[in-house]
């Protein structure tokens, strides 16, 4: 909203300084500066409101030292993330950016079906919380509107180099003696780490298709990374820092992506994938990592507080997204490593006790 207005105010005013608000960098930095204060000087105000409520966390036991030490500490504590991340975006970032939108929405919508969960938990006192069907609907749902959207949405383009050959081009640039030819298309290309000429199309998993069916393949890709990703941030609550800690290293890197990507003299020079418009989401990213860090003032060990599924969806679901908008989705098993090493050993864990119970009766 703030980028409209001081938009609006340089080209009717002339005021100085209001340029600044065009830059991508100044309102990242400002992003996360509020989303900060935002947690830091209400977080201790929410974990007393929690604790007046009552809203205590309930530990499963799997026989793990200090484990116990823990129930009865508040936990919803992820309310305070979700505003720490959508009002910097909403004051900050540009809204008719579809990336941004995506993000947004996934935000709520993952929020909301934690906060249900949460809800059911602490204040119904029903153990079981929201039903794990209704949870995959809700993750299925989004995880449907993300693919079909970053599929037919006419923005989600990447842009290609190649030599001109045509005086029709959009872009013509001599460059030692040849001309290039700069083209926005539509693809369902990612990258490949680690490897040369790394681009993948998921068009070509199976070659026997239809192109037209491609965005099928692609949307179950998509729901399933959204899914997974996000199941896997919601086990990892629990641990003091941990859920938060390691997604504010994940949301530095896809930002540094996102801002790499979204230039185009950096894409160029370090022969990347070039993605229009992409810049922008480094205002979300920079905005859900303040949020992450200053969570992390309460949430570090001791913890005065858990995020709960509230916060812990969204922040899974928020990671899948920035990584498939990004189109590094890849390195997800890299970046989100210790999500899925946690749930294993939460699974393992649980199956020695149930051994464990059935050998004691």
């Amino acid at each position: 909203m703030l980028y409209y207005l001081f938009d609006y105010i340089e080209k009717n005013f002339d005021l100085p300084g209001a340029g600044l608000f065009q830059y991508i960098s100044f309102r990242a930095g400002a992003a996360a500066v509020l989303s900060l204060m935002i947690t830091i000087l209400f977080g201790k105000s929410l974990i007393n409101y929690l604790r007046k409520k009552q809203v205590g966390e309930d530990i499963r036991d799997l026989g793990l030292e200090g484990q116990l030490q823990k129930k009865g500490t508040p936990t919803m504590g992820g309310l305070i993330i979700l505003a720490a991340i959508l009002i910097p975006t909403l004051l900050m970032a540009r809204l008719d950016n579809v990336y941004v939108v995506l993000l947004i929405a996934t935000t709520l919508w993952l929020g909301l079906i934690g906060f249900l969960d949460d809800y059911i938990k602490v204040f119904k006192k029903n153990k079981e919380g929201l039903a794990g069907r209704f949870k995959i609907v809700g993750q299925v749902t989004i995880g449907l509107i993300v693919g079909l959207t970053l599929y037919f949405n006419e923005n989600v383009v990447i842009r290609e180099v190649r030599p001109a050959t045509n005086v029709s081009t959009l872009v013509i640039e001599p460059t030692e003696g040849t001309k290039l030819e700069y083209r926005d298309v539509k693809s369902t290309s990612t990258t490949v780490p680690f490897f040369k000429n790394n681009e993948f199309d998921y068009s070509d998993i199976l070659p026997f298709l239809d192109k037209n069916y491609t965005w099928i393949v692609f949307t179950l890709i998509v729901i399933l990374i959204i899914t997974a990703v996000s199941n896997g941030a919601n086990i990892t609550d629990g641990i003091d820092g941990l859920a938060a800690g390691t997604s504010a290293i994940i949301g530095l890197t896809l930002a540094i992506f996102a801002y790499l990507s979204g230039r185009v003299d950096f894409s160029s020079y370090l022969n990347i994938m070039y993605i229009p418009n992409l810049g922008e989401l480094v205002i979300f990213c920079t905005a859900f990592v303040g949020a992450c860090l200053g969570f992390l003032w309460y949430n570090a060990y001791p913890a005065q507080v858990f995020m709960g599924d509230t916060g812990s969806l969204s922040l899974g679901g928020i990671i899948a997204v920035l990584a498939l908008a990004v189109r590094k989705e890849l390195m997800i098993p890299l970046l989100c490593g210790v999500f899925f090493g946690r749930k294993l050993i939460s699974d393992c864990a649980g199956i020695v006790l149930q051994v464990h119970e059935k050998e004691i009766r």
